[in-house]
This record gives structure tokens, C-alpha cells and sequence, in this order.
């Protein structure tokens, strides 16, 4: 028997241990809780140290798999675009007529943005984001557009009820989406100042008899050209 107290003669070297390798850990999962983080505190006030900490990872981990703290975000907000958008979408794209698209949208969102159809921050994360535009341009620009897609979407909706004779000719589409978009930004800011979905029903209510006016408004001149009087 060898002696304790030194290592044995010629006994074979045993296989090199890794020191330092940043620990494995579930890249979607982490991208969950960043998003999460993101959409409660905003872009300017969600710190590196606030990141890892609710990630559950290190700096360098971070900085290896999403490259930096603005590329994150890019890929939370996309990540956020794929998980939540069909709450607020999906009764809008699948309504028949352009009125029930409406309705849906509205009601979908008092829904949504209150956390009653998933357990998730109250708002819309794109409506709410502030990121300064002189420091980050490229993704200013990112949120402009991905707020810009609300409009295209009631306004291309509207012009299809529009061609398909749901809705007057005369229909302002382009101004009535922007007042939708508008009222829907408003509900989202309200919800995160925790107003409840009762309340943002109630004022669904009202903006869909301001919708119903318009197209009235619209049907009206159609029948009575010229501006005669009915």
C-alpha cells in the first residue's frame, strides 16, 4: 500500500477539468423573463443587473446568447409578438364583417390588457414602450413601425368591408382606423394604471357607437348626393 501522504508513482493521469464554463440554461425561458421584465419596467429603466437577475444567469451568459441588451429586447418583443398577440388578433382576423372585427378587437382588448385571458403584465408592451430616440434610433424605429402595423390592419380591414359593400363608399377608412388605434392605445394605458375591464368595455361601448355614427354618416351622404336634403 502506498503511502497516504504522497501521490503515487506513475499513476495516470485523470481527465482535465473544465473550470469556468458558464452553466447550461433554457434560452426560451429566459427570453420569457426578460420580455416579462421589459414590458413591466420599459426599455431606459430595465438594467443589465435587473436582466440577469430575473434570467437567472450571468452578464457574459447574457451578452453570449442575445449579444446585447437592445438585441434582447428586439427578441423579447418578438417573443411577445408570437406568445400574446392572438389575444387581442385572433377574434379580429376571424370576424366575418368588419363591424364584428371591430367589436372584437375592442372587447378582445379590454380583455387582454387587464390580464384576464393570461396571467401576464397589464397594457400592451409595444403601446407602452418609451426607448429614447436619439440613443437607440434603429429600434425607435422598431416600435414605430410595430405600433404603425395596428393602423394598417384597421384600415386595410375597413377598406375590405368597404369593396365587399359591408360599408359605404364614402367611408373615411384611413381616419376611422386612426381613431380605433387611438382609442385602443388609450385602454392600454389605462389598464396599466390599473383600471379594470369593466371600465374598458364600457368605453368599447362607446367607441363602437361612435364607429356605428360614422358609418350612418357616411351611408346618409351616399343616399342624398350633391348634398341635397333627404
Amino acid at each position: 500500500m502506498q503511502n497516504s501522504d504522497g501521490p503515487a508513482p506513475n499513476r495516470p493521469a485523470g481527465p482535465a477539468r473544465h473550470r469556468g464554463r458558464p452553466r447550461a440554461f433554457d434560452r426560451e425561458a429566459a427570453l420569457a423573463q426578460a420580455m416579462r421584465l421589459f414590458w413591466t419596467k420599459g426599455y431606459e429603466a430595465t438594467s443589465v443587473a435587473d436582466l440577469t437577475a430575473a434570467m437567472g444567469i450571468g452578464a457574459p451568459s447574457l451578452y453570449a446568447a442575445f449579444g446585447c441588451k437592445e438585441a434582447l429586447y428586439v427578441e423579447a418583443l418578438g417573443h411577445y409578438g408570437q406568445s400574446y398577440e392572438g389575444l387581442v388578433w385572433a377574434g379580429f382576423q376571424a370576424a366575418p364583417t368588419a363591424r364584428e372585427a371591430i367589436a372584437a378587437l375592442l372587447f378582445d382588448s379590454a380583455a387582454a390588457l387587464t390580464g384576464c385571458r393570461a396571467d401576464i403584465p397589464h397594457g400592451c408592451m409595444v403601446a407602452l414602450a418609451a426607448v429614447d430616440g436619439e440613443a437607440h434610433p434603429a429600434l425607435c424605429d422598431r416600435l414605430r413601425t410595430a405600433r404603425g402595423s395596428t393602423l394598417e390592419r384597421l384600415t386595410a380591414r375597413l377598406a375590405r368591408g368597404v369593396a365587399e359593400g359591408e360599408l359605404p363608399v364614402g367611408l373615411d377608412a384611413h381616419g376611422l382606423a386612426r381613431f380605433l388605434q387611438t382609442v385602443q392605445g388609450g385602454m392600454s394605458l389605462l389598464a396599466r394604471d390599473g383600471v379594470g375591464r369593466a371600465d374598458l368595455e364600457a368605453v368599447a361601448e362607446v367607441a363602437l357607437q361612435g364607429v356605428d355614427a360614422r358609418i350612418r354618416q357616411a351611408r346618409d351622404a351616399e343616399a342624398t348626393p350633391d348634398g341635397a336634403a333627404p
